[in-house]
């Protein structure tokens, strides 16, 4: 018995020591690559708004003072909206310069930023048409929240997936060969579609404390898969 493993060892060894049938470069020639996609709707569930506060003075500390009190009034009227969250978006100052070509500081600019994100349109909408009363509106987009988007690009790449494996089947029948996975790769992309929300987010800026209307439409999350599959005998 022993001496049967011991030769049953000895052939596997030199199997697998033996050269493939094939390297990697003729592998390569034996190789198709191509592409496959797939896109999912998403939702445009979550709702982000960005206002600013901005002035100007000749004192840069009354300015500061000023466009602070501001945005603490903004947070407060925010405060009265649990469903929104709200956060500074970022503060910049700048010299205004005069004209003289003497490089002399004539006043001061600041600016003052406030984020909004919601999944309460509503809310949002409320909140938004509040604070315009005192703020200027940059953006307000209607987008898929993460959650959301991540269920339509996990469906989409299940989608795009089969769609790859149909195509190898298909290249390889026309062929009249067999096929193995060679090589894959998988990328995600959006296409958002704001533009509507902002229109009419622009439009609601001439009615002060009026609401801002919201739409919330539909994103497509497109998956695209690519790879090789080596062409078998």
């Amino acid at each position: 018995m022993n001496r049967r493993l011991a030769l049953l060892a000895s052939a596997l060894c030199a199997l697998l020591a033996a050269p493939l049938p094939a390297t990697a470069e003729d592998a390569a020639v034996r190789t198709v690559e191509f592409s496959a996609d797939a896109s999912r709707a998403a939702p445009n569930d979550l709702a982000v708004a960005v206002l600013y506060v901005e002035r100007s003075a000749t004192d840069a500390a009354a300015l500061a003072r000023e466009v602070n009190q501001a945005i603490a009034a903004a947070l407060d009227t925010a405060r009265a909206h649990p469903a929104v969250k709200t956060q500074s978006a970022g503060t910049s100052t700048w010299p205004v310069y005069g004209k003289d070509g003497r490089g002399r500081i004539e006043s001061w600019r600041m600016r003052a930023d406030l984020r909004l994100e919601s999944r309460d349109v509503g809310a949002m909408s409320a909140l938004v048409g509040k604070l315009q009363s005192s703020m200027a509106l940059a953006q307000i987009v209607m987008q898929p929240a993460p959650e959301t988007r991540r269920k339509a690009a996990d469906e989409a790449t299940v989608d795009a997936i089969h769609a790859f494996e149909k195509r190898a089947q298909l290249i390889a029948g026309a062929l009249g060969r067999r096929y193995r996975l060679y090589q894959i790769s998988i990328a995600e992309s959006g296409v958002q579609q704001p533009a509507f929300a902002r229109m009419r987010a622009a439009s609601a800026m001439a009615a002060e404390a009026a609401p801002a209307p919201l739409e919330g439409g539909e994103s497509q999350v497109s998956v695209s898969v690519s790879g090789r599959v080596e062409l078998l005998d």
